[in-house]
């Protein structure tokens, strides 16, 4: 076991607890993502990982060996992870390559020049090699951030949100060269996220947090097609949700559907459509069934009445 977390208490202050008895267990090699709204805890775990923080009770096991917050370290951190958090901690008056090859051996030049060629392309910043990190936007610095953790093959790295200042296709071409990049050299990583659409594809475990209380923990499908509650059920986007009388009366077997598990279909029951909308590889429909609104995805606009079925 790469990581374990072992009955962890921490608090920001008497008033202010967040873990009361969080246990976690993550394995070697894997891709895990930390997901839940804003302040459940995703980034302070992260950081307690890597030893920012001190915690009054458990035990955080990194490949067999108890870590310690500051209080325990005189440079707060692991020797074997890296953190790349929402400060990127950039030299402001070096450029980007030299940014990237901090941590890489001066002994042979030329393959540290290949070295951080190779990981500005996982990052997508070739073009700004020579650039100074004050000229990038935060986005750029933070890939930048990315590249030099990369550079050392932590056996752990640790991502706090790092697509939530990219835009779309910036994230696209960042997740996929990232994600093959930790895979290929066997880094183990961890990623909070608020948006799990992003990165289910890639992940091999998912953690997710409400106010510090780990809700659920399972691999992506699972989680997916078996959320625990409707706080998770809504981290996968947009979804219709049922109460126990509403699943009754309109017979439905249970509390989630997602817009794409509506379907037309000659044998359903009939609902009116209030909106069709194109959104690109689908039309956003919004239907009233049994007074009820339910959102339900087409490959086509529909109009007036249809038959529906839950699938």
């Amino acid at each position: 076991m790469l990581l374990e977390i072992k009955n962890l208490y921490f608090s920001y202050s008497k008033d202010q607890k967040l873990f009361d008895n969080l246990n976690l267990q993550f394995e070697k090699g894997k891709i895990i993502a930390l997901a839940g709204e804003s302040g459940c805890g995703k980034s302070t775990l992260l950081s307690l990982i890597y030893g920012l923080h001190d915690w009054e009770e458990g035990d955080i096991v990194f490949e067999g060996k108890k870590l310690s917050g500051p209080k325990g370290n005189l440079v707060p951190g692991e020797s074997e992870m890296k953190f790349v958090a929402q400060n990127f901690d950039l030299m402001p008056y070096a450029t980007v390559a030299d940014n990237v090859g901090k941590f890489i051996s001066n002994i042979n030049l030329t393959r540290k020049k290949e070295k951080v060629e190779e990981l500005l392309d996982v990052v997508g910043l070739t073009e700004f090699a020579n650039v100074l990190p004050k000229n990038l936007s935060g986005g750029q610095q933070q890939r930048v951030a990315i590249a030099r953790a990369l550079s050392v093959l932590p056996k752990l790295l640790l991502l706090d949100e790092p697509f939530s200042n990219l835009d779309f296709a910036r994230k696209i071409e960042l997740r996929e060269k990232l994600f093959r990049y930790v895979k290929e050299n066997n880094i183990s990583l961890i990623i909070s996220t608020h948006e799990l659409q992003d990165i289910i594809a890639w992940t091999d475990q998912i953690v997710i947090l409400k106010n510090g209380d780990l809700i659920q923990n399972d691999n992506a499908a699972a989680t997916y097609q078996n959320p625990k509650n409707e706080y998770v059920a809504k981290l996968f986007g947009e979804v219709n949700l049922f109460s126990p009388d509403e699943m009754e009366e309109l017979k439905v077997d249970r509390f989630f559907y997602y817009p794409h598990q509506i379907k037309i279909s000659e044998n359903g029951s009939i609902a009116e459509v209030l909106e069709s909308r194109f959104a690109g590889n689908h039309y956003w429909n919004k239907i009233r069934y049994k007074n009820k609104n339910l959102l339900m995805f087409t490959d086509r606009q529909i109009e007036g009445t249809v038959k529906i079925i839950f699938t």
